[in-house]
């Protein structure tokens, strides 16, 4: 094993951290693979914020709105076994990041915005999504996929 320039507590931490993000986005992918109804057209038209022009110009097109759809069932997949697996895992970090954030501000908990669906709980400013971007960002910062992981074998000095 590389030595790691974290304790054995920080690297556990920071590796349980990795794959339990990787897990709900892999979920998250899957489920929606297997899901044949399952569009991104109701989120999307929830979207409020400084993404809602953006999010009615996806559902305005059935064809753009497939390749999104395309594009997040996969996404979400490929983002998941990336961090899992440890795999390219800055690029799946990095894209996981981006991923979330377009989420949040889709859909931000923000005073005066209402959504129809309803929400697991009660947020202001702050929630689950922006957590685990924020979450991820830590993971970016502290590497771990070239310590455990299948970046070690990849990005094998020689």
């Amino acid at each position: 094993m590389k030595e790691s320039i974290y304790s054995t507590k920080q690297l556990s931490a920071l590796v349980a951290v990795r794959f339990l993000i990787g897990w709900h986005l892999l979920y998250e992918g899957v489920y929606k693979l297997y899901s044949p109804a399952w569009s991104s057209q109701g989120f999307l038209s929830e979207s409020q914020w400084i993404m809602s022009g953006f999010a009615k110009w996806i559902i305005s097109n059935q064809e753009i709105l497939s390749v999104v759809d395309f594009l997040n069932t996969w996404g979400l997949i490929a983002i998941g076994l990336g961090l899992i697996f440890g795999l390219l895992t800055r690029i799946a970090t990095f894209s996981g990041i981006v991923l979330l954030l377009m989420y949040y501000f889709s859909t931000p908990p923000l005073i005066g915005l209402e959504y129809s669906i309803p929400a697991e709980g009660n947020y202001l400013i702050i929630n689950k999504t922006l957590i685990e971007a924020a979450a991820l960002v830590v993971i970016l910062v502290f590497p771990t996929g070239a310590i455990i992981g299948l970046d070690r074998f990849i990005f094998k000095k020689k």
